[in-house]
């Protein structure tokens, strides 16, 4: 991590950070990286909230929202995993996603076209290796609409 900076400490205690880096990678790109006050993610048994000085932490999480709470805007930004790894130091959150989407990419009639075609798979499905495949994707379509809906009625 880079160097402290005076925008990260408070005036009430010049050693607590007020904010905490967070990246957010796909196999493809750096779908984010700057500064933010809290990030909530999904977790494998619930939402993860992370404000700075956080315990040190790594974890799967699974596919659903990411929400980055910006300094100075009144709105999170909103990016959908699909799934990956969560590494989180005192000061640092790193993402690593299997596939990452910022919310105003994310299209809702492709995505019920590929929830359609999860079903579709689900019900063909010829082996447990096929039904498993499945099932993930569903499960991972069905976290992006949930990602849409959340990220159009902010």
């Amino acid at each position: 991590m880079s160097s402290v900076t005076s925008s990260h400490l408070t005036r009430e205690n010049p050693y607590v950070m007020n904010t905490i880096q967070v990246e957010v990678v796909s196999a493809e790109e750096s779908i984010f990286s700057g500064e933010a006050e809290f990030v909530v993610l999904p977790g494998e048994v619930g939402e993860l909230g992370v404000y700075p000085n956080h315990t040190p932490l790594i974890t799967r999480i699974k596919a659903g929202a990411v929400r980055i709470r910006v300094p100075g805007e009144n709105r999170d930004e909103l990016i959908f995993v699909a799934g990956g790894i969560l590494e989180i130091q005192p000061n640092l959150v790193t993402v690593l996603a299997d596939t990452a989407i910022r919310g105003n990419d994310l299209d809702e009639a492709r995505a019920n076209e590929a929830r359609r075609a999860a079903e579709e798979a689900l019900t063909n499905a010829k082996s447990k290796m096929d039904l498993a495949r499945a099932h993930s994707e569903l499960a991972a379509v069905t976290a992006q609409i949930q990602t849409i809906r959340r990220y159009r009625s902010r």
